[in-house]
């Protein structure tokens, strides 16, 4: 099998299947110090890569130019790679289950092309068997090789926190996985030429699989606690953000905030975990739970809106609306699984005409994922409520109460909906507007 002497040396060279948010910033790590292929289906992606230009905004030009990554669209050109690393989304379909296409391709596609003596670690977030139950058998069939004599494979959950410029991949400690001593030993050390902080070797590929699923559980159920609270709060009268700093100042409160939970980790990596739950017979109750309270938070934002615009004496049908903000988190252009929409779906069921701007997320992703036309602030006009969705840096700076009372026009009476309440309640009012927020 491949070794850690010959990646380092440059006698064996390592691919990246999938240059997306996590395996573009692993790509260009590795490309500093050993021979890195950089494989995608995307030919826009390969093509603005080449140029210097990263679209997710997580790597700039300087940092690609500062790297060597082979970029390529040719799947045969993985046939030169003996350390394959997929970095391939993992969705999930309409009806919540997992959508394992992406993975499975990846898989068949490397196996077309799998050298004798390759390792393949998978990073795409999967529930506990699927390296082993399914991406194996694929690359054994596509292949025509025996795993565990001519190649074997590897799991290494990604923890890229997408925006994010401290927690970035060498800083960040690595779960590695491998399907013996041996594999885990290459593993650990691949890993560790790029990964500072260090590496944790976990003790099977299945236990490397859960603890990358549970990481975003633990976070979607401390969310939907906090929205659930903000929901209690809200009928009570009371501000929840107050109740928070108040609770926060205890040395072991966990400093969790209510809000929309969407992308394609937290919001998703849940559903992994309770499909092989119920697989199993073993039905999950409060991971659904906090679920079915998360994904419902775009339609209590909504709602509100409306209760909000009443009280202020709007007539809700034929209204205006702005919403601030597509993405699904502030400071990245990605709009997937973003729960925004179900904001401006639920608005316009009541009739109210929804206008969305976000200076990061790109139009025409906008409208295939959506069929959302963005506007630019200049051609709003003057409307009857604002929703700000998402805490971009540049809103933080563009949006001041005396801003959001001008986007209201003259009259006053607007309505404010701050979900991310970044917002000042008081300086708010004080510009003649009604604020509600989570």
């Amino acid at each position: 099998m491949v070794s850690v002497e010959q990646i380092r040396s440059k006698e064996a060279k390592i691919a990246l299947v999938g240059l997306g948010y996590v395996g573009l910033p692993l790509a260009a790590a590795f490309g500093k110090v050993a021979e890195v292929i950089g494989f995608d289906i995307s030919a826009k992606k390969i093509t603005e890569l080449k140029r210097g230009h990263d679209a997710t905004g997580e790597l700039t030009a300087a940092e690609l130019a500062a790297t060597r990554i082979d970029y390529t669209l040719d799947p045969a050109r993985l046939k030169e790679a003996s350390f394959l690393i997929v970095t391939v989304p993992t969705p999930i379909d309409d009806h919540k289950k997992p959508d394992l296409r992406p993975v499975e391709s990846a898989a068949r596609t490397i196996g077309r092309h799998l050298t004798p003596g390759a390792i393949i670690v998978f990073e795409s977030t999967v529930y506990p068997g699927v390296t082993e139950e399914i991406c194996l058998p694929i690359l054994e069939g596509e292949s025509g090789l025996k795993c565990g004599v001519d190649f074997k494979v590897g799991y290494s959950p990604e923890r890229i926190n997408p925006g994010d410029k401290v927690h970035t991949v060498d800083k960040i400690i690595k779960v590695v996985s491998g399907q013996d001593d041996e594999t885990l030993d290459t593993v650990a050390g691949v890993y560790e030429m790029v990964v500072a902080a260090g590496v944790h070797r976990a003790s099977s590929i299945k236990v490397a699989e859960a603890a990358k699923v549970i990481e975003n559980t633990q976070r979607d159920l401390n969310i939907a606690l906090m929205n659930e609270l903000a929901i209690i709060f809200g009928k009570l009268g009371i501000p929840t953000m107050d109740v928070l700093a108040a609770a926060g100042t205890k040395w072991n409160f966990l400093k969790f905030t209510p809000g929309l939970v969407g992308g394609h980790c937290i919001g998703v990596d849940p559903y992994y975990l309770t499909y092989k739950a119920e697989a199993i017979g073993y039905h999950p109750e409060v991971i659904l739970a906090g679920r079915r309270i998360n994904d419902g938070m775009g339609k209590y934002v909504a709602e509100n809106t409306v209760k909000k615009m009443i009280k202020a004496g709007k007539a809700v049908k034929g209204a205006r609306a702005v919403v601030l903000g597509l993405t699904f988190k502030e400071n990245v252009p990605d709009i997937r699984n973003s729960k925004v929409i179900d904001i401006v779906r639920e608005l316009q069921d009541y009739g109210i005409e929804v206008l969305v701007t976000d200076p990061l997320a790109d139009s025409d992703e906008a409208r295939h994922e959506y069929g959302l036309e963005l506007v630019d602030l200049e051609t709003i006009g003057t409307v009857d409520a604002v929703v700000w969705a998402v805490a971009h840096d540049q809103f933080l700076t563009q949006f001041t109460p005396g801003a959001l009372k001008h986007l209201c026009g003259a009259g006053g009476c607007g309505v404010v909906v701050d979900v991310k309440s970044v917002l000042s309640p008081e300086a708010v009012e004080s510009e003649g507007l009604h604020y509600w927020g989570l």
